[in-house]
């Protein structure tokens, strides 16, 4: 009985453990802004490429660069970008992912996968090797360019190196700060695409706007709410008074009348009474 209430402890408790893990990968999966292990208390030394408008981190262990405004990193077998050194990261698919990001040669990946080896350390990666022939047909072409028609490279943003630490930004601060102290474009069309999303909201999960804007719409009709339900009940009020005004006009007409008619008897007889005194007054005499 020990051993099998031992074994059901044990159990419980690898369940326990591995739930919080599945719920992350299933959040993880398909979102815009995800976490990619990596984690830079720092704003990263960059170099650049020579001959392509890329910059690479060569102290990172991290297949880590920068190019057209924007951080790109290869992690995983995948592609993740970036407006900020650290984050948060967006998933780019394979079809999207920028020409010269796909171009940089083979020995600037600080940290290549295995299926890089044997691979030429001054040639871009195949990449239709590895994401297979119909990536090739979409994406032909990819691997042939001009070398001397390549453009200059974008302005690193050295703003964020006074970003450090706890002095990070939030995901809603990222794109102000971007705003004020950043003005360089993108001039690549793939990578609007990416910027244009941050720009709008920087909470990019469907579900998560949902939920974000959400407050903002309804926060503008709640004080409408507030205010007018005042209204509503001076309203009933008002008209309350208002009929119940003429009532009490009429009963006070009615009662100034009343004691107007009871007056004018006693004021009549007495006006009487004192010409009778005086024809008796007229005789005497």
């Amino acid at each position: 009985m020990q051993k099998i209430r031992y074994g059901v402890i044990v159990l419980s408790l690898l369940l326990c453990w591995a739930t919080p893990s599945a719920a992350q990968v299933s959040i993880g999966i398909g979102l815009p802004n995800v976490s990619i292990g990596i984690n830079l208390p720092l704003f990263p030394e960059l170099a650049p490429v020579p001959g392509y408008p890329v910059y690479y981190a060569p102290r990172l262990d991290a297949n880590y660069f920068f190019y057209d405004g924007m951080y790109w990193v290869y992690q995983n077998d995948n592609w993740y970008a970036s407006s900020w050194y650290n984050g948060p990261w967006w998933f780019v698919e394979p079809e999207t992912v920028p020409l010269f990001i796909l171009r940089i040669p083979v020995r600037y990946y600080r940290q290549p996968p295995v299926y890089f080896r044997g691979w030429r350390s001054n040639a871009p990666p195949r990449w239709g090797q590895h994401w297979g022939h119909e990536w090739e047909q979409r994406r032909s072409g990819w691997d042939r360019w001009k070398r001397g028609s390549a453009p200059a490279p974008a302005p690193l943003p050295v703003y964020q190196r006074q970003y450090s630490g706890d002095r990070y930004p939030r995901v809603e601060q990222q794109q102000r700060l971007r705003s004020q102290h950043y003005r360089y474009q993108p001039r690549d069309r793939k990578v609007r695409q990416y910027i244009q999303p941050q720009v709008e909201q920087r909470s990019p999960a469907p579900a998560q706007r949902g939920r974000q804007e959400e407050p903002r719409v309804r926060s503008p009709k709640q004080p409408e709410t507030q205010r007018s339900t005042p209204l509503q009940q001076r309203g009933p009020a008002a008209r309350d008074q208002r009929q119940q005004q003429p009532p009490r006009l009429q009963g006070q007409e009615q009662r100034t009348r009343d004691r107007g008619k009871s007056q004018d008897p006693e004021r009549g007889q007495g006006q009487g009474q004192k010409k009778d005194e005086e024809r008796g007054r007229e005789r005497n005499n």
